[in-house]
Protein backbone atom coordinates (compact mmCIF):
# COMPACT_ATOMS: atom_id res chain seq x y z
CA UNK A 1 0.00 0.00 0.00
CA UNK A 2 1.69 3.36 -0.89
CA UNK A 3 0.22 6.45 0.01
CA UNK A 4 2.06 9.98 0.17
CA UNK A 5 1.61 12.37 3.41
CA UNK A 6 3.25 15.64 2.74
CA UNK A 7 5.62 17.23 5.08
CA UNK A 8 3.17 19.64 6.14
CA UNK A 9 0.56 17.12 6.52
CA UNK A 10 2.52 15.27 8.62
CA UNK A 11 3.72 18.48 10.21
CA UNK A 12 -0.23 19.72 10.98
CA UNK A 13 -1.02 15.58 12.49
CA UNK A 14 1.40 15.86 14.67
CA UNK A 15 0.62 19.41 16.01
CA UNK A 16 -2.66 18.16 16.53
CA UNK A 17 -2.03 15.07 18.26
CA UNK A 18 -0.01 17.06 20.85
CA UNK A 19 -3.26 18.87 21.20
CA UNK A 20 -5.53 15.93 22.21
CA UNK A 21 -6.03 14.95 25.81
CA UNK A 22 -5.93 11.76 25.10
CA UNK A 23 -3.32 9.29 23.62
CA UNK A 24 -3.82 9.15 19.56
CA UNK A 25 -2.10 6.75 18.29
CA UNK A 26 -2.76 8.12 14.62
CA UNK A 27 -5.44 9.24 11.93
CA UNK A 28 -8.13 6.65 9.60
CA UNK A 29 -8.67 7.66 6.19
CA UNK A 30 -12.12 5.89 5.43
CA UNK A 31 -13.13 6.14 1.74
CA UNK A 32 -16.63 6.10 0.19
CA UNK A 33 -17.12 5.07 -3.13
CA UNK A 34 -19.58 7.45 -4.61
CA UNK A 35 -19.13 5.68 -8.03
CA UNK A 36 -16.73 3.06 -9.60
CA UNK A 37 -14.22 6.07 -10.13
CA UNK A 38 -14.60 8.71 -7.02
CA UNK A 39 -15.14 8.44 -3.37
CA UNK A 40 -15.41 10.68 -0.42
CA UNK A 41 -12.86 10.38 1.81
CA UNK A 42 -12.60 11.11 5.86
CA UNK A 43 -9.88 11.85 8.03
CA UNK A 44 -10.21 11.10 11.86
CA UNK A 45 -7.79 10.29 14.92
CA UNK A 46 -7.57 6.73 16.18
CA UNK A 47 -7.35 6.72 19.86
CA UNK A 48 -5.35 3.76 21.31
CA UNK A 49 -6.83 0.97 21.44
CA UNK A 50 -9.29 2.13 18.35
CA UNK A 51 -7.47 0.49 15.96
CA UNK A 52 -8.11 -3.09 14.43
CA UNK A 53 -5.82 -6.49 12.70
CA UNK A 54 -8.13 -5.95 9.72
CA UNK A 55 -6.50 -2.03 9.67
CA UNK A 56 -3.69 -1.42 6.92
CA UNK A 57 -1.24 0.75 9.29
CA UNK A 58 1.27 2.95 7.56
CA UNK A 59 4.34 4.18 10.27
CA UNK A 60 5.35 7.86 9.73
CA UNK A 61 7.46 9.81 12.30
CA UNK A 62 5.35 9.94 15.65
CA UNK A 63 2.11 8.61 14.49
CA UNK A 64 0.32 5.37 11.95
CA UNK A 65 -1.82 6.22 9.21
CA UNK A 66 -5.01 3.77 9.53
CA UNK A 67 -7.00 2.41 6.44
CA UNK A 68 -9.75 0.21 7.24
CA UNK A 69 -9.92 -2.82 4.42
CA UNK A 70 -13.11 -1.32 2.81
CA UNK A 71 -11.49 2.05 2.06
CA UNK A 72 -8.09 0.14 0.68
CA UNK A 73 -9.11 -0.36 -2.85
CA UNK A 74 -9.65 3.94 -3.13
CA UNK A 75 -6.63 4.56 -1.05
CA UNK A 76 -4.08 3.58 -3.48
CA UNK A 77 -1.39 6.19 -4.54
CA UNK A 78 -3.47 9.25 -2.45
CA UNK A 79 -1.36 12.03 -1.19
CA UNK A 80 -2.67 13.26 2.03
CA UNK A 81 -1.77 17.38 2.23
CA UNK A 82 -2.97 20.27 4.39
CA UNK A 83 -3.79 23.63 2.52
CA UNK A 84 -4.16 26.70 3.45
CA UNK A 85 -5.32 28.74 0.82
CA UNK A 86 -8.41 31.07 -0.16
CA UNK A 87 -11.02 28.08 0.29
CA UNK A 88 -9.89 27.71 4.21
CA UNK A 89 -7.48 25.74 5.82
CA UNK A 90 -7.78 21.59 5.78
CA UNK A 91 -6.71 18.29 5.16
CA UNK A 92 -7.26 17.55 1.53
CA UNK A 93 -6.79 13.98 -0.30
CA UNK A 94 -6.31 13.55 -4.42
CA UNK A 95 -6.41 10.33 -5.51
CA UNK A 96 -4.56 9.99 -8.95
CA UNK A 97 -6.54 7.25 -10.47
CA UNK A 98 -9.73 8.95 -11.89
CA UNK A 99 -10.31 6.12 -14.31
CA UNK A 100 -10.82 2.97 -12.65
CA UNK A 101 -7.99 -0.29 -13.97
CA UNK A 102 -10.75 -2.52 -16.39
CA UNK A 103 -11.08 1.58 -18.38
CA UNK A 104 -7.68 2.56 -18.66
CA UNK A 105 -6.82 3.24 -22.13
CA UNK A 106 -6.71 6.35 -24.40
CA UNK A 107 -10.74 6.79 -25.15
CA UNK A 108 -11.71 6.21 -21.21
CA UNK A 109 -8.66 8.71 -20.31
CA UNK A 110 -9.48 11.43 -22.89
CA UNK A 111 -13.04 11.48 -21.97
CA UNK A 112 -12.37 11.64 -18.12
CA UNK A 113 -9.88 14.74 -19.34
CA UNK A 114 -12.91 16.18 -20.52
CA UNK A 115 -15.48 15.56 -17.15
CA UNK A 116 -12.70 16.73 -15.33
CA UNK A 117 -11.38 19.84 -16.70
CA UNK A 118 -14.38 21.62 -18.25
CA UNK A 119 -17.60 19.51 -17.41
CA UNK A 120 -17.47 19.02 -13.77
CA UNK A 121 -16.07 22.75 -13.12
CA UNK A 122 -18.84 24.10 -15.47
CA UNK A 123 -21.83 22.26 -13.12
CA UNK A 124 -20.17 22.85 -10.00
CA UNK A 125 -21.64 25.86 -9.56
CA UNK A 126 -24.93 24.21 -9.39
CA UNK A 127 -23.76 21.35 -7.13
CA UNK A 128 -23.39 18.47 -9.36
CA UNK A 129 -20.93 16.45 -10.78
CA UNK A 130 -20.58 13.95 -14.02
CA UNK A 131 -18.85 10.54 -13.65
CA UNK A 132 -17.75 8.26 -16.18
CA UNK A 133 -18.58 4.57 -15.23
CA UNK A 134 -18.19 2.43 -18.25
CA UNK A 135 -16.80 2.49 -22.11
CA UNK A 136 -18.33 0.62 -24.52
CA UNK A 137 -17.03 0.35 -28.21
CA UNK A 138 -18.52 4.19 -29.46
CA UNK A 139 -20.51 4.45 -26.50
CA UNK A 140 -19.76 6.29 -23.07
CA UNK A 141 -21.99 5.80 -20.01
CA UNK A 142 -22.23 8.55 -17.57
CA UNK A 143 -23.68 9.19 -14.66
CA UNK A 144 -24.87 12.32 -12.60
CA UNK A 145 -24.81 13.46 -9.31
CA UNK A 146 -25.27 16.07 -6.40
CA UNK A 147 -27.70 19.07 -7.94
CA UNK A 148 -27.96 17.04 -11.27
CA UNK A 149 -29.38 13.93 -9.72
CA UNK A 150 -33.15 14.24 -10.82
CA UNK A 151 -32.76 18.07 -12.04
CA UNK A 152 -35.05 19.29 -14.47
CA UNK A 153 -32.82 20.18 -17.15
CA UNK A 154 -30.68 17.37 -16.56
CA UNK A 155 -31.57 16.57 -20.71
CA UNK A 156 -30.27 19.84 -21.81
CA UNK A 157 -27.23 19.96 -19.79
CA UNK A 158 -26.39 16.48 -21.23
CA UNK A 159 -27.83 16.94 -24.97
CA UNK A 160 -25.96 20.49 -25.62
CA UNK A 161 -23.12 20.71 -22.76
CA UNK A 162 -21.61 17.48 -22.21
CA UNK A 163 -22.34 15.39 -25.21
CA UNK A 164 -21.20 17.69 -27.19
CA UNK A 165 -17.88 17.94 -25.53
CA UNK A 166 -16.85 14.68 -25.38
CA UNK A 167 -17.52 14.09 -29.10
CA UNK A 168 -15.72 17.51 -30.25
CA UNK A 169 -12.59 16.50 -27.75
CA UNK A 170 -13.24 12.41 -28.17
CA UNK A 171 -14.19 11.98 -31.93
CA UNK A 172 -13.91 7.72 -31.34
CA UNK A 173 -17.74 8.05 -29.22
CA UNK A 174 -20.58 8.61 -30.73
CA UNK A 175 -23.25 7.79 -28.05
CA UNK A 176 -23.48 9.27 -24.56
CA UNK A 177 -25.57 7.23 -22.16
CA UNK A 178 -27.06 8.83 -19.01
CA UNK A 179 -27.30 5.80 -16.36
CA UNK A 180 -28.51 7.84 -13.96
CA UNK A 181 -31.65 6.74 -11.27
CA UNK A 182 -32.84 10.42 -11.09
CA UNK A 183 -35.70 8.86 -9.46
CA UNK A 184 -33.15 8.97 -6.38
CA UNK A 185 -32.13 12.45 -6.67
CA UNK A 186 -32.18 14.19 -3.02
CA UNK A 187 -31.50 17.73 -4.31
CA UNK A 188 -32.08 18.76 -7.80
CA UNK A 189 -30.69 22.17 -8.82
CA UNK A 190 -33.97 22.89 -10.61
CA UNK A 191 -37.58 20.82 -10.02
CA UNK A 192 -39.88 20.35 -12.27
CA UNK A 193 -42.82 21.34 -12.01
CA UNK A 194 -45.72 18.91 -11.72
Amino acid sequence: MEITVTDIAQTEITRLIHEQEQVITGVRISAEATSPLQANYRLAFVAEGQDTDRDTAIPYDGFNVYIDENSVPYAQDITLDFVDGLMGRGFKIDNPHKVPPHLKGSVAEKIQMVIDEKINPGIAAHGGHVSLIDVKEDTAYLQFGGGCQGCGMVDVTLKQGVEVMIKEAVPEIANIRDITDHAEGTNPYYQTTQ
